[in-house]
């Protein structure tokens, strides 16, 4: 099981050499083994993928986290999605109100995006999921819902060797005294419980996170704790705060370090990053 990260940045797509080390395309997060590919969310990211696409696949799944705009701001940009005979199959979270066509549809319509839904020339078939398992070829894969604004959820994909969580947007320590003790209730912690290889939400230092609660995202320190009681071994730090520049983000995670020695390896996800699991 092979990863690669092509967009780690939140909220809004950041350009400039300020930012250029760690990459301003948001989310996006591509996953393979054999001649399967699954694409986690949709963001600007997206786009970079599509010089790597895999040739000759006849097949790719995206799975969206969730339907904000960084998320799915790469779809219209996606070249798999404009070839013929291509089975996409997009997953996302269920809505109490509407679709996920009628939600998707707001974005690929006029006047956001000029090509309609209906017209894209690929078999385009789309799944609603919740707290949902089900197989994508030799995947067995987990989704649950998360704390984050709107009908969000996590990621937990094993191939009976490794575990790869992904929880891009999560407030686990929404409410009076933070992250609670009692595992059992913890958003996310189902999802993240032993992964070899987590990337998880981490926008905000301590302090930022102060002003900002409720807004559906962590500090990189709630984020190491969530990790640290998930036991995960390895914990990339995502969706940096598109105001953070390279060097911010350095000296984020300097104070972080000195302050918090967790023992499993923790890092700042950076776009381009190639992960293998086997």
């Amino acid at each position: 099981m092979k990863i690669k990260l092509w967009g780690v940045r939140g909220s809004v797509t950041t350009t400039g050499p300020e930012t250029a080390f760690y990459g301003g395309n948001t989310s996006c997060v591509e996953l393979w083994e054999d001649d399967w590919q699954l694409v986690f969310d949709g963001g600007s990211g997206l786009q970079k993928l599509n010089a790597d696409h895999q040739p000759g696949a006849k097949r790719i799944d995206i799975l969206l986290s969730h339907l904000h705009i960084d998320h799915i701001q790469g779809l219209g940009f996606f070249k798999a999605l404009f070839e013929p005979g291509m089975d996409v199959h997009i997953w996302g979270p269920v809505s109490s109100s509407q679709t996920l066509h009628t939600r998707l549809s707001r974005y690929l319509s006029p006047p956001l995006f000029p090509v309609l839904i209906r017209d894209l020339p690929c078999k385009l078939t789309l799944h609603e999921i919740a707290n949902s398992k089900f197989s994508i070829g030799p995947f067995k894969i987990q989704s649950g819902y998360v704390i984050h604004p709107g009908p969000t959820v996590g990621f937990r994909v094993g191939n009976g060797k490794s575990v790869f969580t992904y929880i891009p947007d999560h407030e686990p320590a929404l409410g009076e005294k933070g992250i609670i003790p009692d595992k059992r209730w913890i958003s996310g912690y189902d999802l993240a419980a032993g992964a070899d290889l987590l990337l998880h939400d981490a926008q905000y230092t301590a302090t930022e996170y102060l002003s900002k609660k409720g807004w559906g995202h962590s500090s990189i320190n709630d984020a190491a704790l969530f990790a640290s009681l998930a036991s995960a071994k390895h914990v990339l730090f995502a969706h940096h705060d598109p105001f953070h520049s390279d060097a911010q983000l350095n000296d984020m995670f300097t104070v972080f370090k000195n302050e918090n020695p967790y023992p499993f390896k923790n890092e700042l996800a950076k776009e381009g990053m190639l992960i293998n699991l086997d």
